[in-house]
C-alpha cells in the first residue's frame, strides 16, 4: 500500500517535514517514491509548499494520506472528509469560468 506521509528533516528540536509518497512498510525517514512538498510548522503561519497536481495524481492512484498529511490536504480542499480526491477544474474550465464572469 502506498502512503502520502511526512518525512522528518532538520535539526534537533527544529524539525521541518518533506511530504513524500512512500510504501507503507518503509521506515518514516527511509526510502520514498516521490517528494511532493514540504511543511514547516515553525513559521508563523505554518509554511506548506505542495505540488498539488502530483498529490492529486497519487490520490487517484489509491495512495492513502497519513493523519498529518490528511489535515494539510483538507486545508487545500484536495480531499473530502472521507479521504476521496475532490475533482479539480482543469485549466481550460477555470479560464472559461473567469471569462464568463
Amino acid at each position: 500500500m502506498i502512503r502520502i506521509r511526512l518525512r522528518r528533516m532538520g535539526a534537533k528540536k527544529m524539525p521541518f517535514y518533506r511530504i513524500v509518497v512512500a510504501d507503507k512498510r518503509s521506515p518514516r525517514d527511509g526510502r520514498f517514491i516521490e517528494n511532493i512538498g514540504t511543511y514547516n510548522p515553525h513559521t508563523n503561519p505554518e509554511t506548506v509548499e505542495l505540488k498539488m497536481e502530483r498529490a492529486v495524481y497519487w490520490l487517484k492512484q489509491g495512495a492513502q494520506p497519513s493523519d498529518g498529511v490528511f489535515r494539510i490536504l483538507r486545508r487545500y480542499n484536495l480531499i473530502d472528509e472521507k479521504g476521496k480526491p475532490v475533482p479539480q477544474p482543469s485549466a481550460g474550465e477555470a479560464a472559461a469560468e473567469t471569462a464568463s464572469a
